[in-house]
C-alpha cells in the first residue's frame, strides 16, 4: 500500500533527510567515538546513549527514504465551496449538537489532540468533498457511526507549518 502524500509532504521529508544525513549523522558518529573512549563499554552509559541516538537516527532515515520511495503524490486542490486538504472545517455533531473545528491533512501531519485529522480517518473520508450545509455519516467501525453537518469551511493551503509526525 502506498501513502498518499502531497508534494509539500515529500519536500518536508527530503529536507529532514538532508538534515539527518549531512548534519546530525556526523555529530552522532563523533559522539559515539568520543564516548567510546570513556572506558569499560559494559558500564558506559554515555556510550550506550550515543549508540541509541545514532541507531534511532538511522531508523528515521530508513523510514523517510521508504516513505518517499513508495509515496503516491496527490493534489491538495479542491473546489472553492467544498472541503479539501488543509481546510479547517466547522462541524456540528447532529446527535449531541456539539460543534468543533477540525483540519484535514495527510497521514504524515496528523495531531488529533490539536484537531488535525487525517484524510484517511473515518472523519476525513466522510467530510472530504462536502459543502456547507451537507451532512456526512462517519463510520467509526461496522457497528458504530455518527452524523455531522458541515457548518463552515475555511479554505487553507499547506504553508508547511504543520510538522511531519515522528513515527
Amino acid at each position: 500500500m502506498h501513502d498518499e502524500l502531497t508534494k509539500k509532504d515529500i519536500e518536508k521529508m527530503e529536507e529532514e533527510l538532508r538534515y539527518r544525513r549531512c548534519e546530525l549523522m556526523p555529530e552522532l558518529l563523533e559522539e559515539v567515538k568520543r564516548t567510546r573512549a570513556f572506558g569499560d563499554l559494559s558500564e558506559n552509559f554515555e556510550y550506550k546513549e550515543a549508540k541509541r541516538a545514532k541507531n534511532k537516527n538511522g531508523s528515521r532515515i530508513r523510514y523517510l527514504e521508504n516513505m518517499i520511495k513508495t509515496a503516491k503524490v496527490i493534489s491538495d486542490e479542491s473546489g472553492e465551496d467544498e472541503v479539501g486538504l488543509y481546510d479547517k472545517v466547522q462541524i456540528c455533531m447532529v446527535e449531541s449538537g456539539k460543534t468543533m473545528q477540525l483540519q484535514i491533512v495527510t497521514t504524515l501531519r496528523t495531531d488529533p489532540l490539536k484537531g488535525i485529522v487525517s484524510r484517511e480517518s473515518p472523519f476525513g473520508k466522510a467530510v472530504l468533498g462536502k459543502k456547507v450545509g451537507e451532512r456526512a455519516t462517519v463510520q467509526v467501525n461496522p457497528k458504530s457511526c455518527y452524523t455531522v453537518e458541515v457548518l463552515s469551511i475555511e479554505k487553507a493551503v499547506d504553508d508547511g507549518s504543520i510538522p511531519i509526525r515522528e513515527y
